[in-house]
């Protein structure tokens, strides 16, 4: 099950809507298939390993991190398909939230007479799923902010200079980390200062993330970085459903897709934000700011991960803080979060924290 939770991963960032699932199909002790979901959400893992095993699958057994589907999508039903080859036992990580599948892919296996183990490597799995299952539970994408900032937690200083606070090791990892994401978001001012491209780079990697950009008026830079490349690299843009209809005719012009979101105190809702997001199919969304747009977010309990780059740099108050205000009296109404790991990247140190 460790293989392939491993190789289901390789998936994350290039399935969506799809979860990025993986399987191996052993036979006598020996790996005779080893599949996981491919770019666009198909084949399947489990279609995958059964190819490669032909007829080793034949009273087989196969390890699957997510339940396999029994529903007619574009695909034919997983579990049929296991059936079909003979597998004589299927080890499930753990079950599947979507309510076409949810407990009816387990019962199709067992009533074929087929041997079912459920929950081996469960934590790890839900972990590795957490986006698909938030989508299909919670109708929004899973959602990592992340954060590089000094010691004291400023992300500029109070003439905005920002390139570089940390290392290219840490920039490095960042851009592994886009992409095993399935877009890449900022919000408006950060993508007005900074003329990003929020794509991956240096990495080798072909397919890139979905870039979007949340601006209630889209009032950014129309020969931008993001103007210019729409066309070529998909680009949302989240606007207020009162958004200049001519921006938003030029906009689409460029090749951006257009969602439009509910305003709320004058700014998008966050929550309607992610809900477009997963209504358009995204899984997995990794936010890298700014600080109004990271601290709407935290204030709606919308975040899953906090993934921080912290430097060895002081720059003091007069900096720009990585979250914006949150209006907080009281350290009990605090949001928090639980420390999975830290590690050091060169000069700077990496911590990831995970909702409690």
């Amino acid at each position: 099950m460790a293989l392939a939770l491993s190789l289901g991963r390789r998936g994350q960032g290039h399935v969506w809507p799809n979860p990025a699932v993986g399987c191996v199909i052993v036979n006598a002790g020996r790996i005779v298939g080893r599949g996981w979901t491919q770019l666009t959400g198909r084949p399947h893992a489990e279609t995958e390993a059964l190819a490669q095993a032909g007829a080793a699958a034949s009273g087989a057994t196969a390890y699957v991190t997510l339940e396999p589907c029994a529903h007619h999508g574009q695909t034919p039903p997983c579990a049929q398909a296991l059936i079909d080859a003979g597998v004589a036992r299927v080890v499930v990580a753990t079950t599947d939230s979507d309510a076409r599948v949810d407990g009816r892919g387990l019962d199709t296996l067992r009533a074929a007479g087929i041997d079912v183990v459920t929950g081996v490597g469960e934590a790890q799995a839900r972990a590795d799923h957490a986006g698909f299952l938030i989508r299909v539970t919670q109708g929004r994408p899973m959602l990592t902010l992340k954060l590089a900032q000094s010691f004291d937690g400023r992300i500029a200083t109070g003439t905005g200079e920002s390139q570089w606070i940390t290392d290219a090791p840490a920039r490095r990892v960042v851009h592994a980390m886009r992409s095993r994401h399935d877009a890449v978001m900022v919000g408006g001012g950060t993508a007005r200062k900074d003329d990003p491209s929020l794509n991956v780079r240096d990495l080798g990697v072909a397919h890139q993330p979905v870039r979007v950009v949340v601006s209630r008026r889209l009032d950014l830079p129309l020969m931008g970085k993001l103007a210019r490349s729409a066309a070529d690299t998909p680009l949302i843009l989240c606007c207020g459903k009162d958004a200049d209809p001519t921006l938003v005719r030029t906009w689409r012009e460029l090749g951006a897709t257009l969602l439009a979101c509910t305003v709320r105190g004058g700014q998008l809702d966050p929550a309607s934000i992610l809900h477009q997001l997963g209504t358009y199919g995204l899984t997995r969304v990794f936010c890298e700011g700014g600080g109004a747009l990271a601290a709407s977010l935290l204030e709606d309990d919308l975040v899953d991960t906090l993934v921080g780059f912290t430097a060895g740099v002081v720059i003091g108050a007069e900096g720009v803080p990585g979250i914006g205000a949150l209006g907080l009296s009281h350290l009990a109404d605090a949001p928090r979060f639980r420390l999975q790991s830290t590690q050091a990247l060169g000069p700077d140190v990496l911590h990831i924290w995970n909702r409690h």
